[in-house]
């Protein structure tokens, strides 16, 4: 075999491809502009001191034109403000090139223990709602003493702050807005997790998100002497097959002892809480949010594979605990922070039609600021701002979800059909069945790569629905536009020969089989039936009663479980299909579950055995997905 002609070699080749025409976007963004920074503003850098005495290092750029005064925009962050020279400036202000000429004091923070502050990092920091000393400290407060420092020591400034960040820099965003100082006028949290056991980063609904969680830890999450300025080394993983890799690694107790040697702290901690504890649960930031009155904007990606959960749950729980706060909610077709990072126009191989993020940067984000920190602008925004893919529309709406939206059911028929009328009245053991091996675990993408990056999350799931382990059930081809829009929730009737088991569902929509491929199109992709990945989520079964205490199957008896495969606002456009895949692993994105009752973290390879697992279709036992179709 010619290696050209290797279908994983193909599959590389083209991913590769189309992330670099993702970062070239990137690229070009970056030159649109040709402000000078260096002409027009003055660069200082500072160690801040926090109450308990630790100096958080910050770099400040300030307008030179002191003739007027100006609102802060405050951007606190893990992952280094670099560059760190005195002459060395940013390639650009604020969230995007707009910003500098629209001139703010843009104030940039190392968080604690990170690069050149002092102090140590914890991931994921937990808020000290009762603080007893100075030494009681915490990101909140942290955010709270930088504020107050700039606003003594800056001048020029109006007293007016904005704080924004995305993923842990927008969870730090989300830390500053609670027990808030009275200058912070507006915050804008985007891809904030919010929790790390339910649906974030470091799992879903309990099942551990190992290819994330391994990279992502080794890479920020070391212990360090002192403060410095390097990133460090990056884990080598001696190849580029992370399938290979990670299932050749066996039990997930052999990371630390044959991988880390106890050079990541937290992944060690994480080891000892396998359910979902106090550990766990102080770390959930929506315990927090009360008395926020100051306006939110939140952002969100309908395709981010690390934080969708998390923006979305904080929206909701600021409008539940805050009524009268002013907060926004944005969505777009984007991947994790694709908003700041690309132009929006695509994603992978499915195409929008216009370019979305510019879209959101111009009439949204900046006028956002402009208006609370310098009264700029005539601010008309709408509750939710949402890009509905499929139709590819922006929509707006008073509320989110809509209220003119009704529950449709859409049920599992025998010989792999799906409707939306539920099944006759017949025998309660109709069912589908499969065997699933944690030795060849269904791969999560067909890409080879290490990382389980972004464009999975609307790749073509053809690959995984000719596998035996894969349940497909899909519709006839429609004869008019469904749009849904709000939370999926799958509702299945399983059973399993094994104690314990992951349940994955995936609701995708696939194109005609006369569907024009795209142009310019150089991986030849074939359009005509592809299966675009729409949403999907997982559930480690034994949680099903509880997060807190697991419970095991009981061989052979039928289970309900029940989980939401998070909010989408899409439309099945007419002669399009709905299809629904269902499966038990998705590697290595998510660890191999032994489907043994056991503590997977100290699980054997002894304790990983094949089981037999059925979903029920019957009239009783009706499995089926629930969607919020727009009238």
């Amino acid at each position: 075999m010619k290696k050209a002609n290797h279908p994983f070699i193909k599959s590389l080749f083209c991913f590769s491809l189309m992330a670099f025409v993702f970062f070239g976007n990137l690229s070009s963004l970056s030159s649109q502009d040709n402000f000078d920074i260096k002409a027009n503003y003055n660069k200082n850098s500072f160690l801040i001191p926090m109450r308990d005495g630790v100096k958080l290092f910050t770099q400040i750029y300030s307008p030179k034109d002191s003739s007027q005064i100006y609102p802060i925009l405050l951007f606190r962050t893990p992952y280094s403000i670099r560059p760190y020279g005195k002459d060395e400036f940013k390639n650009y202000l604020g969230p995007n090139k707009m910003y500098a000429r629209e001139k703010f004091i843009f104030v940039y923070q190392d968080v604690r223990g990170k690069f050149k502050s002092e102090g140590e990092f914890i991931v994921m920091k937990p808020h000290k709602t009762v603080k007893k000393n100075v030494f009681d400290t915490d990101e909140s407060s942290d955010t709270y003493d930088t504020i107050e420092w700039v606003l003594k020591n800056i001048p020029n400034n109006n007293g007016r702050v904005g704080q924004w960040g995305i993923s842990y820099p927008g969870f730090q965003t989300v830390m500053g807005m609670i027990d808030a100082h009275p200058a912070l006028k507006a915050s804008s949290p985007q891809a904030s997790p919010s929790d790390m056991w339910i649906g974030d980063d470091f799992h879903h609904n309990g099942a551990f998100r190992l290819m994330y969680t391994f990279g992502w830890l080794s890479s920020h999450a070391k212990s360090r002497a002192t403060p410095t300025e390097s990133r460090g080394k990056r884990f080598d993983y001696g190849t580029p097959d992370g399938y290979n890799f990670f299932l050749n690694l066996g039990p997930i107790k052999n990371v630390n002892e044959n991988y880390f040697f106890n050079s990541v702290p937290t992944w060690n901690e994480y080891m000892e809480h396998g359910n979902y504890d106090e550990y766990w649960q102080k770390q959930n930031v929506l315990q927090y949010l009360d008395k926020i009155d100051h306006p939110v904007l939140n952002v969100a990606g309908w395709f981010d594979a690390e934080d969708f959960y998390g923006p979305l749950s904080i929206y909701y729980e600021i409008e539940k605990r805050n009524p009268n706060n002013k907060s926004i909610l944005v969505v777009g077709p984007w991947l994790h922070g694709g908003w700041a990072r690309s132009d929006g126009e695509k994603l992978g191989n499915i195409q929008f039609g216009s370019k979305t993020s510019d879209f959101f940067r111009k009439n949204v984000e900046l006028p956002f600021f402009n208006f609370y920190l310098k009264d700029k602008g005539d601010l008309k925004l709408p509750e939710a701002i949402v890009f509905e893919t499929g139709s590819n529309e922006w929509k707006t709406y008073n509320t989110w979800p809509p209220s003119n939206v009704k529950q449709k059911n859409l049920y599992f028929q025998e010989n792999g059909k799906l409707t939306f009328a539920p099944p006759v009245k017949q025998s309660n053991n109709k069912s589908d069945v499969f065997l699933s091996d944690p030795g060849k675990p269904v791969p999560f993408s067909q890409e080879i790569r290490t990382s389980q990056g972004h464009l999975w999350m609307v790749e073509d799931q053809r690959f995984a629905s000719w596998r035996p382990d894969v349940l497909v059930y899909q519709t006839e081809t429609l004869t008019e536009d469904i749009t849904i829009a709000g939370p999926i929730i799958a509702s299945l009737y399983v059973s399993t020969t094994g104690s314990d088991a992951d349940w994955i569902v995936k609701l995708i929509d696939v194109y005609p089989g006369d569907a024009n491929d795209n142009n310019p199109n150089p991986c030849n992709v074939r359009m005509g039936d592809f299966q675009m990945l729409l949403a999907g989520e997982v559930f480690r079964g034994k949680y099903r009663n509880s997060f807190e205490e697991p419970e095991p199957f009981i061989p052979g008896e039928v289970t309900k479980i029940e989980f939401d495969l998070r909010d989408k606002n899409h439309t099945f456009l007419r002669g399009h299909k709905i299809m629904v895949q269902i499966q038990s692993s998705w590697f290595p994105v998510i660890d191999r579950n032994p489907q043994k009752f056991v503590d997977i973290y100290r699980a054997d390879e002894a304790d990983f055995q094949t089981a037999t697992h059925r979903v029920f279709r019957s009239s009783i036992y009706s499995s089926h997905i629930k969607l919020n179709v727009l009238d």
